[in-house]
């Protein structure tokens, strides 16, 4: 009996959601609330027990650890901007936390993405003994030619004209093949998400209870 309340409610609420297609509506807006506030509450009980039990309630009351008490302050802060005469104090929180996240994140990027890249952009011409080979040195002229056009396309002290210019354009085009390619990424995605539902609904709410109940 619950699994088939919570399959209705489910396919309720998706059906509620999908209703935007047609146009706005109210039940659009009543499952937008009810989304919204359920992913609030659920972030802030998971927030509370992972985060703000063991690392300031813990520490404080258990191991006496009261240097806990000034990044808890900070982060209290951060939830002042909801006051306007308070929201000032916020602004304290958030430079310790962009300028402290930048010092720890500089090194991190250095070595976990610019080198690694780079190493990567300017590995050796294999042999050409096999067509394995002569495609990898394909690939790798083509990484070299790309990374060199795209750092050409940015770089604006030379006015792109002439040869500069035409190099410019190919790094334009390989800027246009790497978003199109994220982009493309990120609309498989969301169609995946969206297969999800609709199977969902056909699947579990449908065959599973409309059609089987009948």
């Amino acid at each position: 009996m619950g699994e088939t309340l919570g399959i209705w409610i489910a396919a309720g609420l998706t059906l509620m959601m999908f209703s935007f297609i047609y146009r706005d509506n109210v039940l659009f807006k009543i499952g937008e609330h009810l989304y919204l506030g359920l992913s609030v509450g659920y972030f802030i009980n998971v927030q509370y027990w992972n985060t703000f039990y063991p690392e300031v309630f813990s520490r404080i009351v258990y191991d006496h650890n009261y240097v806990v008490i000034v990044p808890a302050v900070l982060g209290f802060f951060l939830l002042l901007r909801l006051v306007p005469s308070l929201s000032w104090l916020s602004r304290w929180s958030f430079a310790f936390y962009i300028g402290g996240f930048a010092g720890l994140a500089v090194p991190f990027v250095l070595n976990g993405l610019l080198l690694p890249q780079l190493t990567s952009t300017l590995v050796p011409f294999q042999p050409a003994t096999s067509a394995a080979a002569n495609l990898a040195n394909i690939n790798q002229v083509i990484i070299l030619v790309a990374v060199f056009s795209v750092l050409i396309f940015f770089f604006f002290s030379l006015e792109h004209k002439k040869l500069v210019g035409s190099v410019s354009k190919v790094g334009l085009f390989f800027l246009m093949l790497g978003f199109g390619a994220a982009f493309g990424t990120t609309v498989m995605a969301r169609v995946s998400l969206l297969v999800g539902r609709f199977q969902f609904l056909i699947e579990d709410w449908l065959m599973g209870r409309i059609f089987r109940a009948g």
